[in-house]
């Protein structure tokens, strides 16, 4: 793609997502896409097998999507979940050879496909944990264990100074590990497994 095309298309994405975050901020939760500092530190903590996949929940318009293409997982093996019709539209213009799932990443037992269920190295999320109810945040993980391969784990970045999610009360165990500090805001990525298979 020519320079200006990509520089067109990727400022046509920062509108999109302004106007998707204005309609719905809890559920999108920053105003810009992710920048591709955050998404080289998310795929450097990439763990998988040659047969696993990995599963990005809340691609957005695919701003740490392409950090982890970048980074060398092969387009076949990952699989994106986005609840917004508009994004999702946007990711399979970017992305022909990704699958890519329009539904609620609370439901990924039913929504992603059995060859791949159980085959999930590791979850990654984009989705605003803080802001959200504990409901929903144990949804998430309980969705996201009920997925992952043995000793899998889930990848979450937040823009706050402390875990995205309150591990005691959701049965993990999480590690900092790293920031992204000119992401706008800056941002940290941890790394999450359940308390009982510590990594």
């Amino acid at each position: 793609m020519p320079n200006a095309t990509r520089a067109t298309a990727r400022a046509e994405e920062r509108i999109l997502f302004f106007r998707r975050w204005l309609a719905n901020p809890l559920r999108v939760g920053a105003v810009l896409p992710s920048s591709s500092a955050l998404a080289q530190l998310m795929a450097s903590h990439v763990e998988r097998g040659d047969d696993d996949y990995i599963v990005e929940l809340g691609a957005g318009t695919g701003a740490i999507t392409r950090g982890l293409i970048a980074a060398g997982l092969p387009e076949d093996r990952l699989v994106l979940v986005e609840l917004d019709p508009a994004m999702s539209t946007v990711l399979a213009q970017q992305f022909p050879r990704v699958q890519i799932i329009t539904g609620d990443a609370t439901k990924l037992t039913e929504i992603l496909p059995s060859h791949v269920r159980g085959h999930i190295a590791m979850v990654i999320s984009g989705l605003p944990m803080l802001a959200r109810p504990l409901e929903f945040q144990q949804a998430i993980v309980d969705a996201s264990f009920a997925v992952l391969r043995p000793g899998g784990a889930m990848l979450q970045y937040t823009y706050a100074p402390v875990s995205p999610l309150p591990r005691r009360r959701l049965g993990l165990t999480g590690k900092l590990l790293g920031w992204a500090a000119s992401n706008l805001p800056p941002a940290a990525v941890w790394r999450f497994t359940r308390a009982e298979a510590r990594a």
